[in-house]
């Protein structure tokens, strides 16, 4: 057996089909082929094949979760998650996850730190509102805890902040329904009263 061709494809260059006896046998990413160290002419066993099929397939899901992490950080969960549900077996998916996180393409608390700076810069919201999105994503509460301590996360900030922005709005000109708002958003009753009296 022989590879007779190896070419980019058309509807993804950074994909390229691998040839066997002139015949298409599997394809790979660019860093996939040069770690596979693949040329023109090469004989190759049966063997090899098959473990390069092995290979490819692993490189189609590895390229799927960058491809998905190119739009946002995400959580180690988020990425089995989305792995599962396009049927990646489970032991392929362990070794995405390592690789993932050897290459520094996942780490949860970076990825806490994200979500709550983006939170604060985007739409403020309260600790208790916080923990439970990030629980949502299954960060640990270790990391959680930690995330909010270095983001210095404050609740009278972001209380302001909010009461200020809905204040612009009629419905909101009602303290009643602002007071309800505001709990629903995880603040207490207390530092609620407390702001709106100030503000």
């Amino acid at each position: 057996m022989k590879i007779t061709k190896i070419s980019v494809q058309q509807k993804n260059s950074s994909r390229y089909s691998i040839f066997i006896d002139e015949k298409y046998s599997f394809s790979l990413s660019d860093m996939a082929l040069l770690d596979a160290k693949l040329i023109t002419g090469q004989e190759i066993t049966a063997e090899q094949v098959k473990a390069l099929e092995e290979t490819s397939e692993l490189d189609k899901y590895y390229q799927k979760t960058l491809n998905l992490l190119s739009l946002r950080s995400r959580s180690a969960f988020e990425i089995e998650t989305y792995l599962k549900k396009h049927d990646c077996p489970v032991l392929s998916i362990e070794i995405i996850l390592n690789k993932l996180s050897e290459n520094k393409y996942i780490n949860d608390k970076e990825f806490a730190l994200s979500w709550i700076r983006n939170r604060q810069l985007l739409k403020p919201t309260s600790k208790i509102k916080l923990i439970a999105e990030l629980n949502q994503k299954h960060v640990s509460k270790d990391t959680i805890t930690q995330a909010l301590e270095e983001s210095e996360v404050d609740d009278s900030t972001a209380l302001l902040s909010i009461i200020e922005k809905k204040r612009r709005l009629s419905r909101f000109k009602d303290n009643t329904k602002l007071v309800q708002y505001l709990v629903r958003q995880g603040f207490s009753y207390y530092d609620i009263k407390k702001q709106i009296d100030l503000s």
